[in-house]
């Protein structure tokens, strides 16, 4: 924070509108998780230039976030975002309560940091798709999102997915309605540009040799340095995931990234990384 800066508190503090009850035995380390996801996810949008002030003058608000706990009975808390408001349950900070709840939804991955980015796509298609020139090759891509998005999750909790949905969607719930299309998408996008990012802070470089890595020679660069380039993004990225995927089957752990991209979701993610370059600051 700039020795000028006024205000008492940093950036990412400076957005919270609701904390855990500290008094609370755990909720301090609850909190404690949940803060360190959600810097990394600032330190994302700053990086790549998205703005968290939102547009006033287009009564687009400014980014805020409520951390809350379920109350004895009452309905728990729903993490999701409104009106630039992201909430997130603080339960999802306990592994073993969010590795249930994974299981529960056949999720193959579940993590703070993946709720924050999930939620945070909501939030800038409100600020740079929703009533802008790019919402129709949006709904090119994802589709129609004026359809009903209750009756939509609805169908999606009491039916299994489409048979077909990995030709199209990063994850099974990419495929419930356009909207989570684009959020899950959308963080899958910082996923990629994150792991590629530190990849490149270590100096990292692939020369793969196993039949299902590409071919090519890779040496990873910063988002900064390949910011211009999806193309360059994602030919650094897939190497990494054949390696990073080897290295926990190695260890007995779950692939790291256990998705594959097909040519649609791709094409999707390209449109995120060019909507992006187009209005950042």
């Amino acid at each position: 924070m700039p020795v000028e800066d006024e205000n008492s508190f940093c950036i990412a503090c400076r957005l919270n509108q609701t904390i855990p009850d500290l008094t609370i035995p755990g909720n301090v380390e609850r909190w404690h998780r949940i803060e360190l996801a959600k810097r990394r996810l600032i330190y994302t949008l700053l990086h790549i230039g998205l703005s968290l002030d939102g547009k006033p003058q287009e009564n687009r608000p400014a980014l805020q976030f409520n951390f809350l706990a379920d109350t004895p009975g009452t309905a728990s808390i729903l993490t999701g975002h409104e009106n630039g408001l992201i909430t997130l349950n603080i339960a999802e900070a306990d592994d073993a309560e969010r590795e249930k709840r994974r299981v529960n939804f056949h999720e193959p991955y579940r993590t703070l940091l993946g709720h924050f980015r999930h939620e945070i796509a909501h939030y800038y298609w409100d600020q740079v798709i929703a009533n802008t020139p790019r919402l129709w090759r949006f709904r090119e891509l994802f589709g129609d999102e004026r359809q009903d998005y209750s009756v939509a999750l609805k169908n999606h909790y009491h039916h299994v997915p489409p048979a077909d949905w990995q030709q199209r969607h990063v994850t099974a719930y990419a495929s419930a309605h356009p909207w989570e299309d684009w959020a899950e998408t959308w963080a899958h996008y910082l996923h990629i540009i994150d792991i590629v990012e530190t990849a490149a802070g270590f100096g990292l470089s692939l020369h793969p040799r196993h039949p299902s890595a590409q071919t090519m020679t890779t040496e990873t660069r910063s988002v900064s340095e390949t910011e211009d380039s999806f193309d360059r993004i994602l030919n650094n990225w897939l190497p990494l995931t054949y390696a990073l995927n080897s290295f926990n089957r190695g260890m007995g752990l779950p692939d790291l990234y256990p998705f594959v991209l097909s040519a649609p979701a791709i094409e999707k993610m390209r449109f995120i990384h060019e909507t992006i370059k187009a209005v950042r600051h």
